[in-house]
């Protein structure tokens, strides 16, 4: 089976998608968790420059602080690798989808699978995510990706065999 997806139709970039990577990728979703737990929209720049003048503001009125010991790294790193070896992941949709950059005339998303056909419009699509690992491994038999609707309603039945996804 081939683990890349093409990214074609009336897009500005032509993208491939691969998704043994995205277990790398810090916007990675835990999906044992997701659907169970309040989600909460963060704006990533917002917190980002928060966190920043917060630091900034200690450093100024305490002074720089000593780096965390070595020690406590390798528990976290530890920690991170045996999740990665455990865990479901997915992904968000949406940035693929914004980094292809739609044009303007078009309104649907369709994926294409061994079963036929899955039509959704452009801003719903936006909210799917692709389930790309079950209990650390790669979706090799049904995959490389499910799509999960974002109230996790068929994440009993999610839509898989996925070979290209076209916009339209």
């Amino acid at each position: 089976m081939e683990f890349i997806i093409p990214f074609k139709g009336e897009v500005t970039y032509k993208l491939t998608l691969d998704p043994t990577v995205w277990i790398f990728d810090d916007r990675k979703l835990d999906l044992q968790t997701y659907f169970t737990e309040e989600q909460v929209e963060k704006d990533e720049l917002e917190d980002y420059k928060r966190g920043m003048g917060e630091h900034w503001s200690r450093e100024i009125m305490e002074g720089a602080t000593v780096p965390p010991t070595l020690n406590s790294e390798k528990k976290y790193k530890r920690h991170e690798k045996q999740a990665m070896l455990t865990g479901t992941f997915g992904m968000r949709f949406q940035p693929f989808l914004e980094n292809a950059e739609p044009a303007e005339s078009a309104s649907k998303v369709v994926f294409e699978t061994e079963s036929g056909e899955h039509v959704f419009p452009i801003e719903h699509a936006k909210q799917l995510i692709f389930k790309f690992s079950e209990q650390g491994k790669p979706l090799r038999e049904d995959g490389p990706v499910h799509i999960l609707l974002p109230d996790g309603s068929n994440v009993d039945q999610p839509i898989t065999h996925i070979h290209a996804i076209r916009v339209e």
